[in-house]
């Protein structure tokens, strides 16, 4: 079998809703990325031979295969091929795990795995509600799903975890300050080398370049934190507020993935090789979990220990999937997210992924560390998880 490694890996910066990314339709943002991404790795586009996507909400603008679309706005060959898939908030992470099977398979020599989505254009849940007038969200899923599980929102799951594993609002928005403060350092020292600027739109409407994540707070109001409600429990028991939560996001990332014989022969220096990659089930009343099991499922397929990971990408959908996770495993804080996650940076669902990935690797190679761990939670009970072992 052949070795898939990664060449290159990049992400726009993440925009907030509404915010600099708001007038840039989501096949254009992912084209932009992909015309970055060979540019930086210095390949020429007739040699992909795949564009795997990751988008959750694949309707309106973001429908219609904008994987594909993609390929075609960003001006590579014709003869490249696109696809698109959900696997929810790990579906970038998910196609960059499948286009390393293709090349791993001999399939192909290179592939791309990306990600995209524009939750200013593409509200969430517009894939199961469109056309349903006055149908929305959980009130579209098929009726007979509730007389299997009892669904609910991943917000409900969040606070069901707090009480499970003991964590309190003043732990979650501890990790929400801290989150925030990791990523303005990132910012502050130009670290995130993994961003490419993408040109968007003040609030004013003028055009501007977008080089850093646009929901990163340098400064917290930690008695304006401390005010805000809870969305799940208004009754005031619960933890989940906004200012703990990842941002609703604008965004884009790829990851070219080549086979590690063909890439060094024609003269390409690989940056990581895969250790393990997988996806699992969880309980789709807690959904968030599984980051749990997929972890120590990565660990004993990679032959490695927790103590031997340098760097833990653990995605902040909530405050208390991390925290949950740590206590779970024991993990060393100070490896987790050290430049802060998605409660700063914000959470482009679909991008998350392969931003994460890229991330994490610019992390890795910026502190010299040589494994890296990155896990998402996936809605309706999933989980994926990958290490990588710098090269």
């Amino acid at each position: 079998m052949k070795e898939a490694v990664i060449l290159e890996a990049v992400r726009t910066p993440f925009g907030r809703r509404g915010g600099a990314l708001r007038e840039m339709r989501p096949d254009s943002l992912l084209a932009h990325t992909l015309k970055a991404l060979v540019a930086r790795a210095g390949i020429t586009p007739d040699k992909i031979e795949d564009v795997v996507n990751g988008t959750v909400t694949l309707a309106g603008e973001q429908g219609a295969n904008p994987g594909r679309l993609g390929v075609l706005l960003a001006d590579f060959p014709v003869q490249v091929p696109g696809v698109s898939l959900n696997r929810m908030c790990g579906s970038s992470q998910q196609a960059v795990h499948f286009a390393a099977q293709a090349v791993a398979a001999g399939d192909m020599d290179y592939a791309i795995g990306s990600g995209v989505e524009s939750m200013s254009r593409t509200p969430m849940f517009l894939d199961i509600s469109l056309g349903r007038e006055g149908v929305s969200g959980f009130e579209a899923l098929n009726p007979e799903l509730f007389q299997h599980y009892e669904i609910i929102h991943q917000g409900e799951s969040a606070e069901r975890i707090a009480e499970k594993w003991g964590i309190t609002r003043d732990d979650v928005d501890a990790f929400a300050r801290e989150s925030h403060r990791k990523a303005t350092a990132a910012q502050a020292a130009g670290w995130n080398r993994e961003l490419i600027p993408v040109m968007g739109v003040s609030a004013e409407a003028q055009p501007m370049a977008l080089a850093r994540d646009e929901g990163v707070r340098a400064e917290i109001d930690e008695a304006k934190m401390r005010s805000l409600k809870t969305v799940f429990r208004p009754d005031g028991n619960g933890v989940v507020t906004a200012a703990n939560s990842s941002q609703i996001s604008d965004g884009a990332a790829a990851v070219l993935i080549g086979d590690r014989d063909r890439a060094k022969a024609d003269g390409f220096k690989p940056k990581a090789r895969f250790r393990a990659r997988v996806v699992v089930g969880s309980d789709p009343m807690l959904q968030l979990t599984g980051v749990v099991e997929a972890t120590r499922l990565a660990l004993r397929k990679s032959g490695l220990y927790l103590s031997d990971i340098n760097w833990f990408e653990v995605n902040e959908a909530f405050a208390v999937v991390p925290l949950m996770w740590q206590r779970e495993l024991d993990a060393d804080m100070d490896r987790l997210n050290p430049w802060g996650g998605a409660i700063a940076h914000g959470h482009p669902l679909g991008a998350t992924g392969a931003g994460l990935m890229a991330k994490m690797l610019a992390g890795l190679e910026h502190t010299g560390g040589k494994f890296g761990l990155q896990t998402m939670c996936i809605g309706h009970g999933q989980a994926t998880a990958t290490i990588i072992e710098r090269l």
